[in-house]
């Protein structure tokens, strides 16, 4: 598992390392019982602060994307595997709303208001 961030971005480190989980997640090569590489190898790779990375994975796991097991480290949950499936309905999704001239920034807003609905 590949996990990137970009230097002199505007988003926060943490922000960056979790999304590029997710990102690992729905693209499917990050599976459900999958492990995650521990805090400190990532902190060490990236060259980032160890609590950097611990907020991002408290982050995917408060979103219910991982489990944090002392001793076993951050395991990829069932919820993370949605993510794959999620990702082949929003591509459809977005083809539809393109089709429609609907703008990438109006259809996310609309995603994101239908999320809050529920």
């Amino acid at each position: 598992m590949l996990i990137r961030t970009t230097p002199g971005s505007s988003v926060a480190l943490y922000d960056q390392i979790a999304a590029s989980v997710r990102v690992e997640a729905a693209s499917g090569r990050l599976a459900p019982g999958d492990r995650l590489p521990s805090a400190r190898e990532v902190a060490a790779a990236l060259d980032v602060n160890l609590h950097t990375v611990l907020k991002a994975y408290q982050l995917l796991r408060d979103e219910g994307l991982i489990e944090m097991r002392r001793g076993r480290g951050a395991v990829a949950t069932e919820r993370a595997g949605a993510l794959g499936e999620l990702r082949v309905e929003a591509r459809a999704l977005a083809e539809r709303a393109r089709a429609l001239g609907v703008s990438a920034d109006a259809l996310a807003g609309l995603v994101r208001s239908v999320a809050d609905e529920s």
